[in-house]
């Protein structure tokens, strides 16, 4: 998160009206929520888990246990049954 002085970019009645609630501080204002995006959607990291959350389904339907597919994927029997029995569409 980078500085920048409000005088620099809003107007003058502008910060009038928020020196009424805050002087000499550094305020974060947030992003609107339309501008947020997911988790690894700039990564790939998303993608990557999505796909790998698929192959881990696709096994378990073809009959491979979930104690096995721990094993093959580093993960805990817990997360494996997260994964296999949620109903999200991939």
């Amino acid at each position: 998160m980078k500085y920048i002085n409000a005088t620099n970019i809003l107007p003058e009645k502008l910060i009038t009206e928020i020196q009424k609630y805050v002087q000499g501080e550094t305020l974060y204002i947030p992003k609107q929520e339309t501008a947020y995006q997911k988790w690894g959607s700039c990564s790939g990291g998303r993608k990557l888990l999505d796909e790998r959350n698929a192959s881990i389904k696709k096994s378990f339907k073809s009959g491979i246990p979930i104690n096995q597919l721990a094993e093959e994927y580093f993960l805990s029997i817990e997360t494996i049954k997260k994964i296999v029995y949620s109903h999200k569409k991939h």
